[in-house]
């Protein structure tokens, strides 16, 4: 084959290749950007008040930013950071950045997070005491068994003086609880399985969002955590590799509007759920 020949030869084949990468693109942005301009994200997220909130989003205020919610709940802790990483879903929203950083360090996530949303403030419930001072000595107190949010709940009781910690850290276990002056027995659960089990026990700790979907009202529990400079807001979370990041930041942005804020203050006026930002 003359010298000619090959070069033209290898200047069709790079055409080829050139003219499939294009295409290639083209497929990928018309993916990210979905029909009409309008890119639909696949939001995990827990039922209350996660789902809530992004069904409020997508009603009033995504048409006109040009995105469209897919909202698949999870009722765990743990697989909505599974699902995110296997790009499953697009986002999700449903952990604070407590447990985020914590998920991280323990799995190797590599998500990117956005500001704080809200905050579920968690508070100790009990169906047999009216008071704090009324729990009695031996009495059985139920908290969250994923490290960060046990870590809080522990925090919670050595705020109401019930315990001392000798770990001011996020991952402060049971075993560094080092004074129990009412000798108090503190069991373990899922955090969703714990308002079901608040009949059986003398007291537990409740996150905001489980207790809301209970109907248990922060006025009524003994002790409620304080949302003044508070750790555990909620966050969206997102791969950084997603095609989908300009939908994403959409998104960001609007779960942070006034109107979002006034959502969740008309939908939740018992403060188990709270803006983090005005």
């Amino acid at each position: 084959m003359s010298t000619f020949k090959k070069f033209s030869a290898l200047l069709a084949a790079a055409s080829l290749a050139l003219g499939a990468c294009s295409s290639s693109d083209g497929k990928d942005k018309s993916a990210a950007e979905g029909k009409n301009g309008v890119t639909k994200l696949i939001v995990g997220a827990s039922p209350v008040p996660h789902s809530d909130i992004l069904q409020f989003v997508n009603d009033k205020l995504a048409k006109d930013a040009g995105i469209e919610l897919e909202i698949k709940q999870y009722t765990d802790y743990v697989q909505p950071n599974v699902a995110l990483n296997a790009g499953e879903i697009d986002v999700n929203f449903y952990q604070h950045l407590a447990y985020y950083q914590e998920e991280a360090a323990t799995k190797g996530y590599k998500f990117e997070v956005g500001k704080p949303v809200h905050i579920e403030p968690i508070a100790l419930y009990s169906n047999k005491y009216k008071k704090l001072e009324d729990i009695p000595d031996g009495a059985t107190i139920v908290i969250n068994n994923d490290p960060s949010n046990q870590a809080r709940g522990l925090k919670l009781l050595q705020d109401a003086k019930l315990i001392k910690l000798s770990s001011k850290s996020q991952s402060a276990s049971i075993a560094d609880i080092s004074e129990n002056p009412k000798h108090l027995k503190i069991k373990e659960s899922e955090a969703a399985a714990i308002p079901v089990q608040l009949a059986d026990v003398d007291a537990a700790v409740i996150n905001g969002n489980f207790a809301q979907e209970a109907k248990l009202k922060p006025a009524d529990s003994l002790f409620i955590e304080s949302v003044e400079n508070n750790p555990y807001a909620n966050i969206l979370a997102w791969r950084p590799d997603n095609k989908k990041i300009a939908a994403i930041k959409k998104l960001e942005k609007l779960i942070h509007s006034p109107a979002v804020a006034k959502f969740i203050t008309e939908k939740y006026p018992d403060k188990n759920i709270i803006p983090a930002f005005k």
